[in-house]
């Protein structure tokens, strides 16, 4: 069983009301009640799950619908498999990191190419069952890629909200060939939140950002299949990009779940890796405050994560300090050496992504992160998602070589050193 209930004062909410937050301010949140659930017997089914093919529990999400959205009717799911995403191991990333054990968990791999659709198969799925037809976001990408998608497999609307600047246009692009009704703006994505949370529900309108709660309960399923697939043994450290924050909020939730349920025997450390123009959240931590200062104007190249008001801030908060988490920034410099590094392992991700593995390595080199610890890094957004990046950082030099050098046996000996 499942309640909804302010984040702040407690207050209990309504499913039909769909609203985001309470009276007071906060945001709402699912409670879950698990007393007398049968671990093992869950083990069992998640397991057998695996290998469907078919049908919503095929999905790296619903397999988990139990933890989930128990009370979600089974016609209601909206489903692309999303999940299921790869987890791997680069050697020449350990090394440049200097950690005895790293895994590389690339939700990039997901139908749209990112995390979103973790969390957008149970925001839409959600809606369809109260009765909508019209899903929104505001979005500097991913969010609003992911939801399309969705609303597309549903037959529904879809409408999105783009800042004009410090976007990837790859990702507008796969916005706009899903069907989305497209607006662009001027102004931050907090500016589109803000907007959404004051006319939303005139304009009869669904919103799948991160304020929604179902949002929150999907994205918890990449910790599940995280332990799930390291046969419930977590690494010392889960590292993961740090924006609208809801990523943290959502796996620090399911790890508390976990460790309740007894799926887990301790808890892992978190560490939120924020791009240094886009860092309010850690630099309220270094600075030992309570309460968030927004970047009015943030920015970085790694557009994924360029927020300055994060929404989720006050959970991402508690969450750090009630497990001894851990925040770093690192520069746009380091965020494409990072990446490189993942392109060149063969596992590929968008700069966002990188940071997780740019932020860890800063950690243990400061001590923060003990070199005989290990390590997840979870990779949110595909490769291709920003192709801006690669063309500026890559296409220059191929360019050159492919259309000045004649092919022949002689020049090809010199590049590769014969």
């Amino acid at each position: 069983m499942a309640t909804i209930a302010c984040y702040d004062c407690g207050k209990r909410h309504e499913e039909e009301d769909a609203g985001y937050r309470c009276e007071c301010g906060g945001l709402l949140e699912i409670i879950h009640k698990f007393k007398g659930v049968d671990t093992e017997r869950l083990k069992r089914i998640f397991h057998e799950r695996l290998s469907e093919r078919t049908g919503p529990y095929a999905s790296g999400v619903w397999r988990y619908k139990e933890l989930i959205y128990p009370d979600l009717p089974e016609e209601a799911i909206v489903t692309k498999y999303e999940g299921n995403t790869g987890l791997y191991r680069s050697e020449s990333i350990r090394l440049a990191v200097g950690m005895r054990e790293i895994w590389l968990k690339a939700q990039s791999e997901n139908p749209s190419g990112s995390f979103k659709d973790n969390g957008m198969t149970v925001a839409v799925s959600h809606g369809r069952a109260l009765g909508y037809s019209r899903f929104t976001c505001a979005s500097t990408g991913n969010t609003s890629s992911s939801l399309a998608m969705y609303a597309a497999l549903a037959g529904c609307e879809s409408f999105v909200l783009v800042p004009k600047e410090q976007i990837s246009i790859n990702k507008v692009l796969q916005t706009l060939a899903y069907g989305a009704e497209t607006i662009g703006f001027d102004g931050t994505y907090d500016d589109g939140i803000r907007f959404y949370e004051r006319y939303g529900r005139e304009l009869g309108w669904y919103i799948c950002n991160s304020i929604n709660p179902y949002r929150i309960e999907g994205q918890k399923s990449i910790v599940y299949e995280l332990a799930q697939s390291m046969d419930w043994r977590l690494p010392d450290w889960i590292v993961l990009p740090g924006g609208a924050l809801s990523n943290v909020t959502a796996l620090g939730k399911g790890l508390k779940e976990l460790l309740a349920l007894g799926f887990i025997e301790r808890m892992p450390k978190i560490a939120v890796v924020q791009a240094e123009g886009a860092s309010p959240f850690h630099a309220m931590r270094i600075e030992g405050r309570r309460e968030l200062v927004p970047f009015e104007r943030p920015s970085t190249i790694a557009t994924a994560v360029n927020i300055g008001h994060p929404p989720s801030w006050k959970k991402a908060r508690d969450l750090l300090e009630s497990i001894g988490g851990t925040t770093c920034s690192v520069t746009d410099g380091e965020i494409l050496e990072a990446k490189r590094l993942i392109d060149r392992s063969g596992i590929g991700c968008e700069p966002a992504s990188a940071a997780t593995v740019a932020g860890l390595r800063k950690l243990v080199a400061s001590g923060t992160v003990d070199r005989d610890e290990t390590a997840a890094c979870i990779l949110t957004g595909n490769l291709l998602k920003d192709t801006d990046i690669l063309r500026h950082t890559l296409w220059e030099d191929a360019e050159r070589r492919t259309l000045t050098t004649k092919l022949n046996i002689e020049t090809i000996k010199g590049w590769i050193g014969l």
